[in-house]
This record gives C-alpha cells, sequence and structure tokens, in this order.
C-alpha cells in the first residue's frame, strides 16, 4: 500500500476527507500548487494524471518550464557540530562535503530499506 502516486515523474499524495466521503491529493515536491480529487480510488488515480496532463499543458501555453520534481539538490540544516565534524572528515578524506552528505544518506537509506 502506497499513499503516493506516480505518472510522468510527478507525484501524488492521497488524502481521504471522512467529512466530504472524497479523495483528494496534491502534486508533490513541485512549487506549483495543483490539486485533485476522486469519489473512489480509481477516480483519484485518473484524477491525478490529469492534473498533470493539465499541468504540462499549461506551462506550455504559458510558455514556461514546468517545475521538476526530486532534482537531486536539497539545503541541509545539520546545526554547527555536525556540520564541522562532516567538513573536517571530507578535508581529512581529500573530498568534498556533498560527497560525505551523499555517501552519508546513501548508507542510511540502503540500511532502513533492508529493516522495511
Amino acid at each position: 500500500m502506497t499513499d503516493l502516486l506516480e505518472y510522468k515523474g510527478y507525484f501524488g499524495s492521497v488524502r481521504f476527507s471522512d467529512e466530504d466521503e472524497t479523495f483528494h491529493g496534491r502534486i508533490e515536491f513541485i512549487r506549483d500548487l495543483v490539486t485533485y480529487e476522486g469519489r473512489d480510488a480509481k477516480g483519484l488515480k485518473r484524477a491525478f494524471r490529469e492534473a498533470v496532463d493539465d499541468y504540462l499543458a499549461m506551462c506550455e501555453e504559458e510558455g514556461r518550464k514546468p517545475d521538476t520534481p526530486l532534482k537531486g539538490s536539497f539545503n541541509v540544516r545539520t546545526g554547527p557540530e555536525l556540520h564541522r565534524k562532516a567538513m573536517i572528515l571530507a578535508r581529512r578524506r581529500d573530498t568534498n562535503l556533498n560527497t560525505v552528505v551523499t555517501e552519508a544518506l546513501k548508507t542510511y537509506l540502503e540500511r532502513e530499506e533492508k529493516r522495511a
């Protein structure tokens, strides 16, 4: 079971409103706000795909590049002590901070995937 839909490289959330008895969501990981809703799971999936297609068409009509989700870079706020330790390790390994953080994140995620 998942709470994310995927289509054309875009991800959509899955939520349920008990009050409205409606499934709804939004395209995640982009700056633009794009929402959709459906009465059941199939309707929600269809609405998500239509929302992605409509978003891409709208961007094309407006002559602008659509947001791309998860581009491969993000800011990390570690606090001064962890930042210091990572920089010292990078220097000792004759590499850069980006490499140290990428390797650490990869190792952590691989370990967590094995636990799941």
